[in-house]
């Protein structure tokens, strides 16, 4: 297998949610009620996930509220590689590997406040990305020059600052809007690579952070009591990474085992519209079409500031990574129905498909088509609201052939639970 295989870098590994409950570098949504409902929830937004879903529906809130979110994601992945030799010998397995058990936890909280009537202040944070990565190194000798003692993990996750407002023009208009401060974290541990016929370059480390910024603008049109729609755009959102990169085995060489990195990576615009129907009380009906420009992902590029190190990596092939990544389109649908004033069951369905091609897929950098199920209760009384949600995630088997350079041959599979809860108070 190639060095460029191998050497798996963390410009590589950033670009993916690995094992979010979702594709490409973004989390499916937030807060449990929308989750529930297939995150079919932009026309509809009325409660304090409004702030991510559609920032005009904090404009429906008009009490002081404080609502808090919290989400655990629970992968279960595997990679088979097996390379097909004439008889006798036959089929011959080099990694059979499944993912670790690993908690991977999501949230936010958000308050609002009322200034008047029609204007509507919130101050939030939360977790638009969140995820990682944990395999057996026992499993990843045939990967990693024969150790079966490296660590192959990964966690990657951003934080949004979020000041908002919103404001009710008349009954039918609300719009709304958030400034999006961005605060990135990544750790990554693999396996180095070789420099064939001189040394083994053993474990590979690196840990960064990074700051961005970006918006959101959205709003909601209400033309019939029954019908409410909304539409809402987030802009793309650069995040300037920085930290520091380590293999030990360099010292061999007379060179330093640690560099400083900068790597700018971008997360794409998200545009989405989405309408409510409500045709009685109790029932409301939601659909979403929501789009990602994972276009925008097209190579990443890393500065390794020393020079041996950036010598290391630009032969490697590791300085700037082909992604080739595509738009997506996620359609969604989602249903709530009160069973009593206080109680209320919904469910959900959407399809995620994948971002990354066949030809950029790898072990720590796996896009799945995922088929999505949801459901979930909601319980209200004295102004206090508390919702639960799950998630299922099920991915579509991922089969990668030897002939692609540019990713890692072998069969993928992901399967993923994200219970979550929600707890909100109107004062």
């Amino acid at each position: 297998m190639k060095i460029r295989k191998i050497l798996t870098t963390a410009a590589a590994l950033l670009a993916v949610c690995v094992l979010a409950s979702g594709n490409g570098l973004n989390l499916n949504g937030l807060g449990s009620r929308a989750i529930s409902m297939g995150g079919a929830y932009v026309g509809l937004a009325n409660d304090f996930s409004s702030l991510f879903w559609n920032p005009a529906g904090l404009a429906h809130i008009r009490n002081k509220t404080f609502g808090f979110y919290g989400a655990d994601i629970l992968p279960s992945g595997s990679y088979n590689y097996s390379v097909s030799y004439p008889a006798p010998v036959g089929t011959l397995t080099l990694v059979d590997a499944k993912t670790l058990t690993k908690n991977y936890l999501g949230g936010m909280a958000v308050y609002v406040q009322p200034v008047t009537s029609n204007l509507v202040v919130a101050m939030g944070v939360y977790t638009p990305s969140g995820s990682g990565a944990a395999w057996d190194g026992a499993d990843m000798g045939a990967l990693s020059g024969g150790a079966t003692n490296l660590d192959w993990s990964s966690k990657v996750g951003l934080v949004t600052f979020a000041p908002s407002i919103a404001y009710r023009l008349n009954d039918m208009f609300t719009f709304g809007a958030s400034l999006n401060i961005n605060y990135g974290m990544f750790d990554l541990s693999t396996y180095g690579g070789s420099i064939p016929g001189l040394i083994d370059l053993g474990q590979y480390t690196e840990s960064e952070t990074g700051w961005g910024l970006g918006a959101t603008f959205g709003m909601q049109f209400q033309p019939h009591p029954m019908v409410r729609l909304g539409l809402v755009y987030r802009t793309s959102s650069t995040v300037k990474f920085s930290g520091t990169a380590e293999m030990s085995q360099l010292q061999i060489l007379g060179a330093s085992p640690e560099s400083d990195m900068t790597r700018d990576l971008t997360w794409p615009a998200w545009l989405a519209g989405g309408i409510a129907i409500m045709p009685t009380d109790r029932l409301t009906v939601t659909a979403d079409i929501q789009y990602t420009n994972w276009k925008k992902i097209e190579t990443l590029d890393t500065a390794y500031l020393n020079p041996f190190w950036s010598l290391l990596m630009t032969t490697a092939g590791q300085t700037s990574i082909p992604m080739a990544w595509r738009d997506a389109v996620q359609i969604r649908f989602g249903a709530e129905y009160k069973l009593s004033p206080s109680l209320a069951i919904r469910g959900g369905y959407y399809n995620d498909p994948a971002p990354a091609p066949d030809e950029t897929m790898t072990i720590l950098l796996p896009n799945y088509d995922f088929n999505v199920l949801t459901f979930g209760l909601g319980y209200e009384t004295k102004g206090l609201s508390l919702d639960f949600g799950v998630e299922v995630l099920m991915g579509k088997e991922r089969s990668i052939g030897a002939e692609l350079v540019d990713a890692m041959p072998g069969v993928y599979n992901m399967k993923i639970l994200l219970p979550t809860i929600s707890v909100h108070y109107k004062f």
